[in-house]
């Protein structure tokens, strides 16, 4: 079978082709022969520019050292001393397929052609990307204003053959990788050490990751909250679209479309007319049962709708910076200029990532009290306390669960905390007002990860609780699915057992699968 292979020129990168290319191992990536034949004449021509003219970050030195003007000597050895002095990385690793999306998010700038870069290099980046040569990069060092420059100076630093890189029996060095794969440490040119490191990519790449699980986890959160509504017999007109045209906001209209469709052919969902046709008969006035449903229950769309329009807003603000050129200084190759500005800063990333993860904490919040109302037996007035199917008392059930539900919360709150507005100047400073991009997109995958968990606990309580009731027959087809889905993972809680190894195989394939 052919290996199938990805164009990228620098235009077409979306968040859905960026995770198909970082998850897959059969897909090849290719430049562009258009974006190559752009690149051709660049380099030359910044060559000859800075023969005559200070150009900065070529023959000049960086941020507040850019009033240095430099010899021709020492043209590159400047480009080296930039990538080593700034990766200096400290913390965790950052997980592999962040630094390979980033590395796919710096090929596709580079080859917009205004990084006058010479083809080489974009060749050479290409080529460790499908060797799998992924370098090692640190959490903590970037403030996202130049861009990601400590992240993105780890994988230049690898692209040289110096430092880690990312292997099946651990790490190990550059150099061997860059060998086995028969490829050479890359010889910077001038300006190529500053085009690899001065940019959004690593923000970018993490930021395009979240959205594509926010997308995944409204579609699991639509799927509980329709099963939740069938276990508490909900009244259909809470999703009734006339309701929701009266206030049409496009993520409230939209979610309870999807909530109408998932809950179609159930059993279990009532409409209000027996309670008209009693209330005419009765002579008292005080109903046996509840006649709305609490809010974790009833304002469903009103709750996620604001997710729903935050993710599109920030899918779309991720997609033009994956497409954008976000280096300094830019060549533009009608005037054959270099326009000098500041495209790295990363506010519209690392804004769009805070704004992202306040309506996905509040989903949360949701699932937490929705986790709540089924294993309390006070507040239900349905359920055997933990949702018990054997002896309450001796039997705990999903009790432990709670606790798991109700820390995560709480961790996601302090997470949910605006990033961009920490900021703090920094590089003697030149860089006086920063987006601290990289680590709002890191925070914003805390929670993310922090969703998966509680969605994965909802999921175990809601099925539980279909046990309890007897009333899988009654489900519509779509929450029998889910239903069934949820089972795979986790079996029925009789015998009180630990359900870890269960919960992180079903959190694992909410992900991944």
């Amino acid at each position: 079978m052919s290996e199938a292979s990805a164009h990228i020129d620098g235009t077409r990168l979306t968040v859905q082709s960026l995770q198909t290319l970082v998850k897959s191992k059969k897909i090849k990536t290719v430049i562009s022969p258009k974006a190559l034949k752009s690149l051709k004449n660049q380099h030359a021509s910044l060559m000859a520019r800075v023969k005559s003219e200070p150009v900065y970050g070529v023959n000049t030195g960086f941020g507040p050292l850019a009033n240095r003007v430099l010899p021709k000597s020492e043209l590159i050895n400047l480009q080296y001393n930039l990538i080593r002095s700034h990766a200096a990385g400290v913390g965790a690793a950052l997980p592999e397929r962040f630094v390979r999306s980033a590395m796919i998010v710096r090929l596709n700038t580079l080859c917009r052609g205004n990084s006058a870069v010479t083809p080489a290099l974009v060749k050479h980046l290409c080529a460790c990307i499908n060797a799998h040569i992924t370098p090692v990069v640190y959490e903590h060092g970037a403030v996202g204003t130049s861009g990601d420059l400590v992240q993105l100076a780890h994988i230049a630093l690898g692209l040289i053959g110096e430092g880690n890189v990312y292997a099946k029996s651990g790490t190990k060095s550059s150099a061997v990788a860059l060998k086995a794969a028969h490829l050479k440490p890359y010889a910077l040119q001038p300006k190529e050490g500053l085009s690899l490191i001065n940019g959004t990519a690593m923000m970018t790449a993490i930021g395009a990751e979240v959205v594509w699980h926010t997308q995944r986890i409204l579609d699991f959160a639509i799927l509980n909250g329709a099963l939740a509504l069938e276990l508490v017999g909900a009244y259909g007109d809470s999703l009734d679209p006339k309701l929701h045209a009266l206030r049409p906001h496009p993520g409230q209209i939209e979610i309870a479309r999807r909530l109408r469709e998932a809950i179609k052919g159930s059993r279990l969902i009532r409409n209000r007319s027996h309670i008209r046709a009693r209330v005419d008969a009765a002579e008292v006035t005080q109903l046996s049962e509840v006649i709305q449903q609490v809010y974790s229950l009833r304002c469903i769309p009103q709750i996620i709708g604001p997710l729903y329009d935050s993710t599109e807003r920030a899918k779309q603000i991720v997609e033009v910076e994956l497409n954008a050129v976000t280096d300094n200084p830019i060549y533009d190759p009608n005037s054959k200029m270099f326009l000098h500005g500041g495209n790295f800063h990363g506010d519209y990333i690392a804004v769009a990532l805070d704004q992202l993860k306040i309506p996905l904490t509040k989903l949360i919040l949701l699932t937490e009290r929705r986790i709540n109302f089924f294993l309390n037996e006070h507040t239900n007035r349905s359920f055997p306390p933990f949702l018990n199917l054997k002896t309450p008392g001796l039997n705990l059930a999903l009790q432990g669960l709670q606790f798991v539900a109700t820390s995560t919360a709480a961790h996601s709150q302090t997470a949910a905390f605006p990033h961009t507005v920490h900021s703090i100047p920094t590089n003697a400073d030149n860089q006086d007002l920063v987006s601290m991009g990289t680590d709002a997109a890191l925070l914003a995958h805390t929670v993310v990860k922090n969703a998966y968990i509680l969605l994965a606990i909802e999921m175990t309580v809601l099925a539980q609780a279909v046990d309890v009731l007897k009333v899988k027959t009654k489900l519509s087809a779509k929450t029998r699915d889910h239903y069934s889905l949820i089972r795979t993972y986790i079996r029925t809680v009789t015998e009180d057992r630990s359900l870890q190894p269960e919960l992180e195989k079903l959190i694992f394939a909410l992900q991944e699968n």
